[in-house]
């Protein structure tokens, strides 16, 4: 047995078959569609109290690993920037137009 179905079944043993962020339940019929996620991001860190898992289904863990992806393109400096503010002002001389055609 390799180390992730190891984890895994000690995971489905330890914890409710719950996702962990949209806290649907999963019968035992569908347990396929849970995934363990390691909090840490660590795949070799699987301590025997699962206290580095909690159990996603598969859209949410699929989407917390897509935050991270977007996190990482935006540089490590990102939450320090603000974003750029939009200097175009598409309505400016909207006011003028429409006093002209009264």
């Amino acid at each position: 047995m390799g180390a992730e179905q190891d984890y895994r079944e000690r995971a489905l043993k330890l914890l409710p078959w719950i996702c962990s962020r949209c806290a649907r339940e999963f019968p035992a019929s569908r347990l396929r569609e849970l995934t363990v996620h390691h909090k840490d991001h660590d795949h070799t860190n699987n301590p025997t109290d699962g206290s580095n898992w909690e159990l996603l289904c598969l859209y949410c863990h699929d989407n917390e690993h897509m935050r991270e992806l977007e996190a990482a393109a935006r540089g490590p400096d990102a939450g320090a920037r603000e974003p750029a503010r939009a200097t175009h002002k598409p309505f400016a001389a909207l006011d003028a137009l429409l006093k002209g055609k009264r």
